[in-house]
């Protein structure tokens, strides 16, 4: 036998056979993923490439940008920058295309949608000895470096505009980077404000939930399953009208400061509504829920034996919760706080309607900018911050779950 022959034969030998099966299976999952694919993840993925593309200006402004290609950016641009300049205005007004420009340069530099249809309206004539002193003359802006950094910056085809700005971050005129004045600087505290009210509101879901979910895992089987119903009317319900619901409860002549007042508690209505604890009050009523149904699925797990054990044994009933009973509940405490604070970070409902401007979230934010003033880079880059911060959690959680849950007694 040839020893090419002889060779193959242990290779063949250790190759598994083909599994019908899994390819079977395979094929019944493909059109799901096919289906995911096509309508969650590739609209997800262009949306978030708004945060980084950068393709307005490069086609409608390319000569001025190949003439700013050797430009150190230490004083004006050359002659030639300043020509290319006036011949794509003058085009790109021709086309109805300057708007496209002018938009996304005024993302960069505040002012610069004026600039240039200030400027287009009052062009140098072509041919023009001295375009640079006759732009400068029509408008000593275009004198500054600042300007000509961020035209050349938007020439694409990616851009950290976005990104930087969702961090109070810019470049400055040398490219370095540098933070936002402090009249523009709002997104980092918009983002600790939105991570802040999460925190609270996990931690008082997990107060008033831990005990609710401990009451129910004691109680018989008859008992707990018509108040688990009750615990689970709320998902029936819209969440508009839920928020709405507090609305009605929480304002000035509401059903609560109505039976503060009809009662003697308080002489005039107490400010409920439009502040920072009406949002907590809503979204704890929203996200209640979840974390009282992971909590009781563990607690209702947990042997009564382990108890009567240690009970047995001379431990006081504290001393059996504290020892005992606890740290068989991390698993659901840190399922519970996950699922509650992971939804919280991206509430935009409640917070609109039932806070005040000091109240408002991430979300409020992107939802302004994707409908209102139509940026959907900005979108994206707040879209992103969320989308990090949700992903580094759930790093967090498997890192958790994957080891050992950290015991909490």
């Amino acid at each position: 036998m040839p020893a090419d022959v002889q060779l193959s034969k242990p290779a063949l030998a250790g190759r598994a056979p083909p599994n019908p099966a899994r390819w079977r299976a395979a094929a019944l999952v493909a059109p799901l993923f096919l289906f995911l694919l096509v309508t969650f993840l590739a609209p997800i993925g262009a949306m978030m490439w708004r945060a980084v593309g950068d393709a307005e200006v490069a086609p409608v402004f390319p000569r001025t940008l190949a003439a700013l290609q050797g430009w150190d950016g230490r004083a004006l641009p050359l002659e030639p920058a300043f020509a290319a300049l006036v011949a794509d205005i003058r085009q790109a007004r021709t086309a109805g295309t300057l708007a496209s420009v002018a938009t996304r340069l005024n993302y960069d530099v505040n002012g610069y949608r004026s600039l240039l249809f200030a400027t287009a309206r009052r062009l140098p004539a072509e041919g023009a000895p001295d375009m640079q002193g006759a732009l400068i003359a029509l408008n000593p802006l275009w004198g500054e470096r600042e300007n000509w950094a961020a035209l050349r910056r938007a020439g694409g085809p990616v851009t950290d505009l976005h990104l930087l700005a969702a961090l109070d971050l810019r470049r400055d005129a040398d490219g370095a980077i540098a933070g936002q004045p402090a009249d523009q600087a709002v997104f980092r505290t918009v983002l600790g404000r939105t991570l802040w009210i999460s925190v609270v509101v996990t931690l008082i879901c997990l107060g008033l939930g831990y005990p609710a979910a401990y009451l129910l895992a004691r109680l018989p089987e008859r008992i707990a399953n018509p108040l688990l119903i009750l615990i689970l009317v709320p998902f029936w319900t819209s969440l508009l009208v839920r928020t709405a619901a507090w609305v009605v409860l929480l304002q000035r002549e509401g059903v609560i400061n109505s039976v503060l007042l009809g009662i003697g508690l308080t002489a005039e209505p107490l400010p409920m509504l439009y502040n920072r604890f009406a949002v907590y009050v809503a979204m704890v009523h929203i996200l209640l829920p979840f974390m009282i149904l992971p909590l009781y699925s563990v607690m209702r797990s947990i042997p009564a034996a382990h108890l009567r054990a240690a009970s047995s044994l001379g431990a006081a009933p504290f001393t059996v919760f504290r020892r005992v009973f606890l740290p068989q509940t991390g698993a659901g405490v840190a399922a519970g706080c996950l699922l509650v604070f992971i939804q919280a970070i991206g509430y935009y409902v409640t917070p609109a309607l039932v806070g005040g401007a000091e109240d408002q979230m991430v979300s409020y934010f992107i939802a302004f900018y994707a409908s209102r003033t139509i940026n959907w880079g900005m979108a994206a880059a707040l879209s992103i911050l969320l989308v990090a911060a949700t992903a580094a959690l759930l790093l967090l959680y498997r890192r958790l779950a994957g080891g050992q849950i950290p015991r909490l007694g």
